[in-house]
């Protein structure tokens, strides 16, 4: 395994700002992180509101720490019941966000290398914008979808 480069990184945040605008989307802020939940690039645009980079970090540290996507990760939570939501929060510090927009990236031979998180559209949108920017850095996105 490899790990996540800088320039994949920078690549990745790039092509998903580039794909929000072209969907005319609302400010995003996109932030990658590598293998270890350690911050390897962010980005945050214009006008994008205050919390997006805490909610774009909890998103990618969350699908990260898991180790499944953010479709996934937000399946669980809902059927997880109360119990689980409280645990999982009180064991990450609070530093999770279970919703789509967070993805795992994994390389050619499904290792995880890292994962980004978007924040700033629907969730659904922020999610679009992170598959296009990993596949576009040639990497494989992991969004926790079954089918």
């Amino acid at each position: 395994m490899t790990g996540l480069t800088l320039d994949q990184a920078s690549r990745i945040i790039d092509a998903a700002l580039a794909k929000g605008r072209e969907l005319r989307l609302h400010p995003l802020t996109v932030v990658v992180l590598d293998a270890g939940g350690q911050l390897k690039a962010m980005k945050r645009e214009d006008r994008s509101s205050l919390l997006r980079p805490e909610i774009a970090m909890g998103k990618a540290w969350g699908t990260l720490g898991m180790g499944f996507g953010g479709r996934e990760f937000a399946r669980r939570m809902a059927s997880g019941g109360a119990g689980f939501i409280q645990a999982l929060t009180v064991a990450s510090g609070g530093r999770i966000v279970p919703a789509p927009g967070g993805v795992l990236i994994r390389d050619g031979a499904g290792d995880i290398v890292g994962a980004v998180g978007i924040s700033g559209d629907t969730s659904d949108q922020d999610e679009a914008c992170a598959v296009h920017g990993i596949k576009d850095a040639g990497l494989v996105p992991d969004t926790g979808e079954t089918t």
